[in-house]
Order: C-alpha cells, then structure tokens, then sequence
C-alpha cells in the first residue's frame, strides 16, 4: 500500500435497508463503524447504521435528505414520489412502472443511488482531516454486472486512490474474525437479497503483495514480502430476496385482513411489527395523526408472522439455497460435516424462524450471531491490509449467436460459472463471415445466470415489489450490446462465408477483466491483442 500517514481506508457496505461504514482504526489496529451527523441513527444498543432513504428537495440541481434525517423529520411515511425507499433492488435492473418526473427532471433509481453515496463521501469528507485512500464496496452476491459496473461508475470522480469490490458474505466471514484454516458458512439476509457463502481462510507463507488498480492503470504498490492471510470462496448462491419483501407481504396481509390502505406510512408500520417480533411473541403497532384523524392499529403473533412466510413459500426458497450452496460444496470435495461454524448476518437474520430455520441443518454451538450488522463492513478492511480473496465467477459468460433451428438467438458460453480467475489456458473460438463482403464481425457479449426463477421488479402503488417468478433457461444480459461496443474486428479484405477468417482467444485476469485476443486467419495479423472487453467486477 502506499504510504500516506494522513490516509485513511474506508468500507461501504450499502444496503437495500441500511448502509455501514466502517474504517480502520491505527491507534487499535482494528475496524470500527463510523457515526455521520443526521446520517447515522443514534441508538446507544444499536451500531451507527444509515438507514438507506433518500428525499428529494430539488432534482434539478441533485438536493437531497438522506439517512437518518428522512425519518427525524418524518419524510419516511409520507406517500411522496419525493420519497424513496429499497432504491438498491432497482439499480441495473428493467423496472416495470414509472418513476417520477421531480422539477422537470426524469429519476431514475441509478441518479437516487448515486446521491445517496455522494452524500455520504461528503458528509465523510468533511468528518475527516485525513485523505480518503483505500474504498471498499460491498455488493450481494448475485448482483449483474450492471449493478457493479454503476457502482464503480459512481466512484470513478471521487478522489480515492484505490477501489476495490467485494462480494458481501466473503466480506462477513473476514468480520467475524475467526481463525485460521477455519471453514466458514456465511448466511447474509438483508433487507434486498440472501446470499450464501462458503469461505475457507487459511494463511500462507510471506509473498509479495504486487501491484494494486486504480480504474485498469497500475499503480506501484508495497513491494515487501509479508504473511499472507487466504479468504478462499468454495461455493456461493444469492436470491433477491430480503426483508423489505416481508415488509410487502406484511402490508399485503393487513390489506386483506382490516382492508389497510398500501402506503410507505403502512410499510414503515409492518416494519415496526417485523422488528419487535424478533424480541417479543406478540407486537403491536399505534398509529394517529392528530391532524388527519388518521388512525391505525395492527397487531401480530409470532406464530401467524411464521405462517405469512410460509404462505410465501419462504422456507421452501431458503431450503432451495442451502441445498445449492451445500452441493457446490461437495463438487469441491467439501461435506458439510467439514464446515466449522456459521455465521449469521444482516437485520433479517434476527428472525427466530430464520434462526430456526438455519438451526434444522447446523448445531446451535455451531452458529454465531454476535455482528450481524456490522460484519460484513469491518470485514471488507481486511482486503486492504494483509488479507487475499481467491473467488470464482459467480455468472457464467457467452456470446451471442444466431440458432438457425429454432430461428432465434442462443448463447454459446465462453467463460463458465465457477471458473477460478485468473484464468490458466485462453477459451478459443474460431468464427468466419456469415454474409458476402462483410466488412467487419460484430460480438454481443452476455451474463448467463442458470436459474430455475427469475426475479420482477415492479411498482404496486408507490412500492417497489419483487417477485419470483418460474421460468425456463438462463437469465442473460447484455454486457456490450450499444453502438461502438460490439465490432470487435474490420476485415480487410472483406470476408465471406465459407471459410473461417477470426480466431478469438478469452481469458479472464485476476482483476475480473474479460480479455480478448484476436487473430485475422487471412492476413495473419493481431487485430486486437489482450483486450479488455468488459469488467467482470
């Protein structure tokens, strides 16, 4: 790392219902979440998180209330398309509805993400004399590329030395702290998805720790040989499930029930309900507005809390999970008798079902639920200073072609899930013209994700839902497929069908970068030679 004794290193865990921000404390040597005014929420039991709300004063010129202080004021329960609230689930992903038009400006939820961690860079900026090195971001485990590309993209104009991206429960299993050569289960429930991870640490003898990237340029790092700590990630698998659809199924419920109208005030309400049934058997929620005469009053058990989540067929996604990450497991010759402990994180884990749930297929003395809010934050420190990730590619990535049989398009995979990077042979793909004096050959590149349901995201009302859906064949989206992105060759002399014209060699290195080598057959010339094609992050 490059020395700078008034540097500082930050994590930003930025959650669908909260946001943790953690930096490294030189005085302990250990990570410590940090407290934002009108940010953070100041409750001397809980960690200094930052709820993620946004309001909107002014779009025109990007004026914003964030965190804490949308619900001081109580912007958070007012339906106002000024309001915003679960903004992450919408990030790179093809809504169905409309956002608003705020003060002559067209929202979408990228813009409302974005101000929402440039509020919180400032507001940190100005709690800081030091200067802002290292950044860590977290993100879930099954996020495209689109989310993790606009992620990046939001942090390219901050003045940060070195970015980098980790997956969130790698970054929990590091927070926790536990030894080496330990094999750890992470299960991440959040307020947006649910990720599981199987993280194995391990140390290693002194090495040199290389280079280190900011944006795709080296830029010299520390060069002195140290001991290593190793996050090796074994299997992994995420849904976009989290506990803002438990909210939605609460809200869902009373609608039914005392025909409650939908509404953020509604959904804030169910929320309450959710957080007090973790410590109690039986809750209830209060609500008047003296000016109104608006009055509301909702009551719940544990035990019909419990059959709402079974009605949504809940526990039957959970289990679908467990057993995917668990026979990944096994294809890498890991059992789970092998598995040391378990570590519980983020808010939704605080479910008793959800306890319960993971406590059917673990021992009680297995499971620690001592940082589940904090974890994944202070974990994600450990990358800059002496910890290694070694992962895999969680997606798998092909190339667009055209299926004379079913006269459609198919994709024919290049780079498999699972893949370790970076990878030891080049994947090579020999392609020839398809039309008589073609000009040049053009390349659509996709993110496959296997899956047996894909996810909806759609507005009821003022509320962003998602929802699982049955469907048949992969997930596929686009990574280049826009003007100036495709063409990966021009043939001169033009080629023409019959004979092959393009070898094309991929390889990805150990940034995630998707490269790409390509060879004229005719001419014998490098048309293009290692290039990036896209970042896989």
């Amino acid at each position: 790392m490059v020395s700078n004794s008034s540097s500082t290193s930050y994590a930003i865990d930025f959650g669908t219902s909260n946001t943790a921000i953690a930096r490294w404390n030189r005085a302990t040597e250990k990570a410590e979440l940090v407290s934002l005014p009108n940010l953070s929420q100041q409750f001397s039991s809980l960690p200094p998180l930052i709820p993620s709300l946004v309001y909107v004063e002014d779009a025109a010129t990007g004026k914003i209330i964030a965190g804490q202080a949308v619900r001081d004021r109580g912007l958070d329960i007012q339906s106002n398309p000024r309001f915003f609230r679960s903004f992450k689930r919408g990030i790179g992903t093809d809504i169905q509805g409309f956002l608003p038009q705020l003060d002559g400006r067209n929202l979408s939820f990228e813009q409302v993400g974005e101000w929402f961690l440039r509020e919180l860079i400032a507001s940190l900026r100005g709690e800081t004399e030091s200067d802002l090195q290292s950044l860590v971001l977290t993100v879930p485990v099954d996020s495209f590329e689109s989310y993790r590309h606009w992620l990046m993209g939001v942090c390219q104009s901050l003045k940060v030395e070195q970015i980098r991206i980790l997956d969130e429960p790698t970054a929990a299993a590091l927070g926790y702290g536990a030894g080496a050569e330990e094999l750890l289960l992470v299960v991440d429930f959040g307020g947006g998805t649910i990720d599981l991870s199987l993280v194995q640490l391990s140390s290693t003898s002194p090495q040199t720790r290389g280079y280190l990237l900011k944006w795709g340029r080296k830029m010299l790092g520390e060069n002195t040989a140290q001991q290593k700590n190793t996050a090796r990630v074994i299997a992994k698998v995420g849904d976009n499930l989290g506990g803002a659809d438990i909210d939605n199924w609460l809200v869902d419920y009373f609608a039914t029930t005392q025909a409650l109208p939908k509404s953020a005030l509604t959904t804030r309400l169910a929320e309450r309900l959710k957080i007090k049934l973790t410590k109690e058997t039986e809750a209830q929620e209060v609500y008047f507005n003296d000016e109104t005469l608006e009055t509301y009053e909702l009551a719940l058990d544990r035990d019909r809390f419990n059959s709402i989540l079974e009605q949504q067929q809940f526990f039957n996604r959970l289990d679908e999970l467990m057993t995917q990450v668990l026979q990944q497991a096994r294809r890498n010759g890991v059992e789970t008798t092998d598995i040391d402990s378990v570590l519980l994180v983020g808010g939704s884990v605080q479910i008793p079902a959800v306890q319960n749930w993971v406590k059917q297929y673990f021992d009680e003395d297995m499971i620690k639920n001592q940082q589940p809010l904090e974890a994944i934050a202070t974990g994600a420190l450990q990358v800059s200073r002496s910890i290694e990730v070694k992962d895999f590619l969680y997606h798998s990535y092909g190339i667009r072609y055209w299926n004379r049989q079913t006269n459609s398009h198919g994709w024919h995979p290049i780079i498999k899930t699972g893949q370790p990077y970076p990878t030891e042979k080049p994947v090579e793909i020999v392609l020839g013209a398809s039309t008589p004096g073609q000009s040049s050959i053009e390349l659509i590149i996709g993110e496959l994700s296997a899956a047996t349901a894909t996810t909806e995201v759609y507005f009821d009302g003022d509320r962003l839902i998602t929802k699982a859906v049955d469907t048949l064949g992969d997930r596929v989206q686009p990574l280049n497929d826009r003007d100036g992105a495709r063409t990966i060759a021009q043939l001169e002399p033009v080629g023409n069908p019959g004979s092959d014209r393009l070898q094309l060699l991929f390889s990805v290195d150990d940034q995630r970068h998707l490269r790409i080598t390509v060879e004229d057959l005719l001419t014998q010339q490098t048309l293009l030679n290692n290039y990036i094609v896209v970042k896989l992050n």
